[in-house]
């Protein structure tokens, strides 16, 4: 049974970057939130200890090389917030602004001390709605620093790898922290276009068991823009994370590469995946639009027929509906039922036809 999809207007996002000083911190994006909230997740080989608060303030006692901090914050309005832990951490003013801008495309920037990573983090919410959040990625020497624009995202895997005293998470880097979030975002990129290749199955189902209804055409239109808006933000990540394999960093280990290009070759898959859906869905709108056609042309079919059968039988009830006087079989006793007897002959003749043409 196909799930009808509840069609939302969708808010605009309001570009109020344009003709800004650069480096300039304005927000551009429609999720407010009343208080930024502020994750801090220390660790070592040795212990790991956890914060959450509403302050950055309170991470910057963290700071140091012996131990990897993360910082995660969510609420990119507050950008007072942001600007501050970026002034701690020496955070170049342009990365600030596309920290908070959240139209910006994915990207990877290398500053002496730092990499700076964009990407487009995918989920689907508790309405099963699709979700994509802007989030910003600054790694450096002990410390991780994510942005993301309100509650909610991939990351709990990562935090049960931190809790874990087992595995590489607690003995690596920072640089490693950086590849777990953003092959975390990555593997969830996985579960969202099998939802989507679940959806274009269910349609294509429809159409197949011709069970079209009026508004597929719509949701074709909505799962149109949904495929354009997962490979608006997958595609670019591709460079970015090439780039970021090759990169020589001196923070980047070189046991990370590995991973990194085990993730460049995960992220290329979807790539494809997401190329073969998008001709999918617009393969969808020609088999809606042939499929109205074949339902189209069956019911001329029908009407065809009908009017084939009739066309002879009115021609004889015609003839002999004329006024004339000396029309010589109106005088004939059973001329009525003689008719009749013609005509259901004529009919059954045509409908033996039809059948025989397999028209019928």
């Amino acid at each position: 049974m196909r799930v009808r999809r509840k069609h939302k207007k969708k808010l605009k996002v309001k570009n109020t970057s344009v003709n800004q000083i650069p480096g300039q911190v304005t927000y551009v994006g429609n999720k407010v939130t009343e208080k930024p909230t502020v994750e801090i997740i220390n660790f070592d080989k040795e212990k790991v200890t956890r914060e959450d608060s509403n302050k950055v303030n309170d991470a910057f006692h963290f700071k140091g090389k012996d131990n990897i901090t993360w910082i995660n914050i969510n609420g990119l309005n507050h950008t007072t917030e942001i600007e501050e832990l970026g002034k701690h951490y020496h955070l170049h003013p342009l990365i600030i602004e596309d920290i908070v801008n959240t139209q910006q495309r994915p990207k990877f920037d290398d500053y002496e001390d730092y990499i700076f990573v964009v990407v487009k983090m995918l989920y689907t919410d508790n309405e099963n709605e699709f979700v994509n959040e802007h989030l910003s990625i600054v790694a450096g020497e002990g410390f991780v620093l994510t942005f993301q624009e309100a509650d909610g995202d991939v990351f709990d895997g990562v935090r049960e790898r931190i809790n874990n005293t087992k595995g590489r998470m607690r003995s690596s880097g920072s640089d490693y922290l950086m590849y777990a979030l953003i092959d975390a975002v990555v593997d969830n990129y996985f579960i969202i276009i099998e939802g989507l290749s679940d959806k274009i199955e269910t349609l294509e189902d429809s159409l197949f068991t011709q069970e079209v209804e009026d508004d597929m055409t719509q949701e074709i239109q909505d799962l149109k823009r949904e495929v354009l808006k997962i490979r608006k933000a997958i595609h670019p990540l591709r460079e970015v994370i090439n780039r970021l394999e090759n990169s020589e960093h001196e923070l980047i280990d070189e046991k990370t590469h590995s991973y990194l290009r085990d993730l460049q070759d995960h992220i290329t898959q979807i790539s494809e995946n997401i190329e073969i859906y998008r001709e999918m869905i617009w393969s969808l709108m020609d088999m809606y639009m042939t499929s109205i056609s074949n339902k189209m042309n069956e019911v001329m079919k029908v009407l065809t027929i009908m009017a084939s059968i009739f066309i002879p039988l009115t021609f004889m009830a015609g003839i002999y509906g004329m006024n004339f006087e000396y029309m010589p079989e109106l005088k004939f006793k059973y001329g009525y039922f003689y008719l009749w007897g013609l005509m259901i002959t004529v009919f059954l003749l045509m409908i033996w036809y039809f059948r025989r043409k397999k028209w019928l």
